[in-house]
């Protein structure tokens, strides 16, 4: 009887230490970190987690979206902003939200220009009042931000990021099941594949997929017709063909990164830049820590025909220049990294 208690003792014990080793394999802690960047970076400081940047299509300059998600963290939030930036100029990133709510947290970002050169501009919101948010924004003739509409529901469970359709439809990530608590991180250490993606038609919520292994960023072609959805804890970017008459996405093909995609930005050849987090663990300490830094990596996939290549490594440091970055942009010759948590963000000339 002893003997068999020890037995049942030992496979336990195997049956965690498994575990163990499988979760720092899956996060990517073994991986060797070799810094390298064929590029020119300059550190912007003073603005901090610019956790989502996206490029005017044609104009050049970009939209950034701020948060403090440390200063929350410790009881004392801070409004975060949206601004606007010109990389190739001298000026400083301008806010453009000061005049909107103090109780704004912007989160992923979505921009979409009609053919007049209209702007709209979505944002993800986690107001520390509780109950997450899509924000509606037109774009003014001198450049500020005029707030339309405030979109709240059930199913926003724990929105991650958006894209845009028209000026009024989106699609967006949930990139959990569960809220905050002890079953998300059961989700996520076991690498449940329960998150989801909504489409937004203007008046109400539906589910188009789910399935998804921490689903993060979301963006889409050109034309429209093509959704890319990033899985952090899944280490994959999922492509979807999306049906224009009902918004629904079908499932083409699923492309291993080997690393933790954020968010996704399309370039104007249709390049999808993808910043990662290669060591997941480290950045979950880095989280909880300032003084523990996180590797950031840029990932750039480039159309194939109906596929993509083979991942390209654009961007890689230890942590030292960029701790976590969430997301790569690139208009031209300029890259902009931004991270989830460190106070500055990267402007970066390409080769």
């Amino acid at each position: 009887m002893k003997k068999q208690r020890w037995a049942v003792l030992a496979m336990l014990v195997l049956a965690l230490g498994g575990l163990v080793l499988k979760t720092l394999w899956d996060a990517g802690q073994f991986k060797r970190i070799e810094p390298h960047f064929a590029g020119r970076c300059t550190s912007i400081s003073g603005i901090p987690g610019v956790e989502d940047i996206t490029f005017h299509p044609t104009l050049g300059y970009a939209y950034l979206s701020s948060d403090d998600r440390r200063a929350a963290r410790a009881g004392r939030p801070i409004p975060g902003g949206i601004y606007r930036y010109d990389p190739e100029g001298t000026a400083e990133p301008v806010l453009l939200t000061g005049s909107f709510s103090k109780d704004f947290h912007p989160h992923g970002l979505s921009l979409f220009v009609d053919p007049s050169g209209a702007q709209t501009l979505f944002v993800v919101n986690h107001p520390e009042a509780g109950g997450h948010a899509i924000e509606r924004f037109e774009v003014q003739a001198d450049g500020q931000l005029l707030h339309r509409e405030t979109i709240r529901d059930p199913a926003l469970v724990s929105p991650n990021d958006l894209v845009a359709i028209d000026a009024r439809r989106f699609y967006v990530t949930n990139d959990h099941h569960y809220p905050p608590g002890f079953m998300q991180k059961v989700e996520e250490y076991l690498q449940l594949a329960m998150s989801n993606v909504l489409f937004y038609d203007g008046q109400g919520f539906r589910e188009v997929f789910t399935g998804g292994i921490y689903s993060n960023g979301i963006n889409r072609s050109a034309d429209g017709k093509t959704i890319y959805l990033a899985e952090v804890v899944g280490r994959a970017i999922s492509i979807f063909d999306r049906d224009p008459n009902t918004h629904a996405l079908h499932l083409r093909e699923r492309i291993g990164l080997g690393s933790g995609p954020d968010n996704i930005e399309v370039d104007a050849q249709g390049r999808l830049w993808i910043g990662a987090h290669p060591k997941l663990l480290s950045f979950v300490a880095h989280s909880a820590d300032e003084k523990k830094r996180a590797p950031s990596q840029v990932l750039r996939l480039s159309p194939s025909g109906a596929s993509f290549q083979e991942p390209e490594e654009i961007f890689l440091d230890d942590g030292q220049k960029l701790s976590g970055a969430a997301t790569a942009a690139v208009f031209g010759k300029r890259m902009l990294l931004g991270p989830v948590l460190d106070r500055r963000f990267l402007n970066c000339e390409l080769p």
